[in-house]
């Protein structure tokens, strides 16, 4: 499609106009243009908790870079991939880019939107989207997809400091009961477990192409099922914290034993001191943690060294074996 419409980071529009322009709708938070092969994200967090949306913005920088944080299309009961969702979810497997605007005040004399472009993104190709408990907007809790964007190599992004997503104004730690909802005050959530299933995956990101091994996914999945097997229930939970922006998610609780794991990908000391210090971080924010255990969960038997630095820190260990998972059920 030819225009002389430039998407410059920074320049003001509306919706009525992009979508003029490159064919889109403009009326949802995510518009797929098939012609222009484009995927258009209209991002307001100020007036997103109306519809459940009290993620989106812009969050704390990780090792990889800048991230945006967006949360998907459907304003009651859980979010599924698919439909407009799928379309941003899949966006470079489809050949369309993404583009993100934020809404930024309104057109003078009027009460239209004005949005501003933020510039042109990417989904995280590590991890493109994470599932988090929130309200929708019939007051329900329910599990929304939470995309993580990623600005394209080379980009400035047109982002301010007000897009920053609002530090949490309280942490609030309440017993849980998977058979009700969850009251829209509960800062600690139950959600189910994350789900890994790919063994790896290319990801071009900020500072350079990256192969990302996802033998941790492939962990996790296989220790899930010997869960099952064993009769044992388990879940995890959302952690939002007084003061922070960010949602701690911890790799797993086992509800039956009681048990709180961090799963990681390789066997090594770097590893599993990661692993001492998420534990460390996550332990304390556990509903009824009396009695609380913690375990460390690794795709290989570590050295004897490596044991006794997780004994010195009362963490039980578990690793996979060729028959199984050593080190489960977990003594006492």
């Amino acid at each position: 499609m030819t225009t002389t419409f430039e998407l410059v980071p920074g320049r003001l529009t509306t919706r009525d106009e992009v979508a003029a322009i490159f064919g889109c709708g403009k009326y949802q938070g995510i518009e797929p243009g098939v012609d222009a092969k484009k995927v258009f994200v209209y991002s307001d967090p100020s007036a997103g908790a109306e519809f459940g949306y009290t993620f989106d913005g812009r969050a704390e920088d990780d090792e990889y870079g800048p991230l945006y944080l967006y949360t998907g299309y459907g304003a009651n009961g859980d979010q599924e991939m698919k439909s407009r969702n799928k379309s941003l979810r899949y966006h470079v497997e489809d050949g369309r880019e993404l583009h993100l605007f934020v809404a930024h005040g309104t057109v003078e004399g009027s009460g239209t939107v004005q949005q501003r472009y933020i510039g042109q993104m990417t989904v995280d190709p590590i991890n493109a989207v994470e599932v988090h408990r929130g309200l929708g907007k019939d007051n329900k809790m329910r599990n929304a997809l939470v995309f993580r964007l990623r600005p394209v190599p080379g980009s400035k992004p047109a982002w301010t400091a007000e897009d920053r997503i609002q530090p949490a104004p309280a942490t609030v730690i309440e017993d849980i009961d998977l058979s009700t909802l969850i009251p829209a005050q509960t800062s600690v959530k139950d959600k189910n477990s994350e789900t890994h299933t790919t063994a790896e995956t290319i990801a071009d990101i900020p500072g350079g192409p990256r192969k990302v091994q996802r033998r941790e996914g492939l962990l996790m999945e296989a220790f899930k099922e010997h869960l099952k097997a064993a009769g044992h229930a388990h879940k995890s939970f959302d952690m939002t914290i007084a003061g922070e922006v960010s949602v701690l998610t911890p790799d797993l609780y086992d509800i039956t034993e009681h048990v709180l794991y961090e799963a990681k990908g390789q066997t090594t000391r770097s590893n599993v001191r990661m692993a001492i210090g998420q534990l460390a971080d996550y332990r304390r924010h556990v509903p009824n943690s009396d009695g609380l255990r913690v375990a460390v969960l690794l795709p290989s038997e570590p050295s004897n060294d490596i044991k006794a630095l997780l004994a010195s820190q009362k963490i039980h260990l578990v690793y996979q074996t060729e028959d199984g998972f050593a080190g489960f059920p977990l003594g006492t």
